[in-house]
């Protein structure tokens, strides 16, 4: 499979239409600030389709430069 990351994004409660409660464990709670901080989050585009298992390796590549920063959503 590949993928194209095209963005980063906090979690909405859609998330949980995969597994039931998985919102809840995505994020975790700054017992200083009080505030809620996201473990993950990005959005992406599937340019091949493939099949994916726990434990597969994978492969990052960066575009050739210049590079750009993803903004958060």
């Amino acid at each position: 499979a590949v993928l194209e990351v095209t963005g980063l994004r906090n979690p909405c409660s859609k998330i949980n239409d995969f597994r039931k409660g998985l919102l809840g464990e995505v994020f975790t709670m700054d017992s200083v600030s009080g505030e809620f901080t996201f473990k993950c989050g990005v959005m992406a585009v599937v340019r091949r389709g493939g099949i994916v298992r726990p434990d597969d390796s994978i492969q990052v590549e960066t575009p050739p430069p210049p590079h750009r920063s993803l903004e958060r959503v």
